[in-house]
């Protein structure tokens, strides 16, 4: 039997306090690049759903003005915010 199959593999840390990697290390883009871009995919489907910043506010329990902040890519959105916006804008179809 080889070492590495008698010792019990040591776990990865997880939690709140633990970074994968440094930032911008490995990543694509910059943070507010991505922020930009995201904000940008939020505004055009918003549009081509022809919905107003207001209705999707109201359908997704977000107010306007993070809606327009997000577009902006100034608002670092929650993976939750984004689904209730994802939600939203899919049930208006």
């Amino acid at each position: 039997m080889a070492h590495s199959e008698t010792q019990p593999r040591a776990k990865a840390p997880i939690g709140p306090g633990v970074r994968a990697a440094a930032p911008d290390a490995t990543l694509p883009c910059s943070e507010d690049e991505f922020l930009a871009r995201l904000g940008d995919c939020v505004r055009e489907t918003r549009t081509l759903r022809k919905m107003s910043r207001r209705e999707l506010g109201r359908k997704s329990g977000i107010s306007e003005r993070y809606i327009a902040q997000i577009e902006a890519g100034k608002g670092n959105v929650s993976i939750m915010l984004l689904l209730r916006i994802a939600q939203a804008i899919r049930c208006c179809r």
